[in-house]
């Protein structure tokens, strides 16, 4: 097992102050390792350290990193930008994540947070029912999905008889 696996072992296991501190022993050993700074971004979002977690997540990115610890850095650092109220900031990441990964739906449910957060109601509930109406195994939803998709971009019209 690497040094690096058994770090985040301890962050699966919830012991987040000591893979926190083998993470950061990591970074001293291997400063140019984009894994190793998205998995310390995360261990900081677990932790609740989010304004502490921003520049590692973003450090990853522009180290290069990639595949799905990409898609996850992209995620978290969108979703940690929201819940700092850097609304705009986490609209920039998280298009630019839609843009790069169009299959993710999870980005999208992000997107709508903060479209709701940015007061863009309509469209959020519009990502939001599409999402639901497109996934969901529910069998009320299935029923009335294609009901539920023609209304999503239609929610303040008024149908006159």
């Amino acid at each position: 097992m690497t040094a690096l696996s058994e770090a985040v072992a301890l962050r699966e296991q919830g012991r987040l102050e000591e893979a926190r501190t083998a993470l950061r022993s990591l970074i001293d050993m291997e400063p140019d390792n984009p894994e190793v700074w998205y998995h310390y971004a995360w261990v900081h979002d677990m932790m609740e350290l989010e304004r502490e977690a921003v520049p590692y997540y973003e450090k990853a990115l522009r180290l290069g990193l990639a595949g799905e610890a990409r898609q996850g850095a992209m995620l978290g650092l969108g979703s940690t930008l929201r819940t700092l109220g850097r609304y705009e900031q986490a609209r920039e990441v998280l298009e630019a994540a839609i843009e790069a990964y169009p299959d993710r739906r999870g980005f999208q449910a992000f997107y709508a947070m903060v479209l709701y957060n940015l007061k863009e109601h309509a469209a959020s509930m519009q990502i939001l029912l599409h999402l639901v109406a497109e996934t969901s195994g529910d069998e009320g939803i299935l029923a009335y999905r294609k009901a539920i998709g023609f209304y999503a971009d239609k929610l303040d019209r008024i149908w006159e008889t």
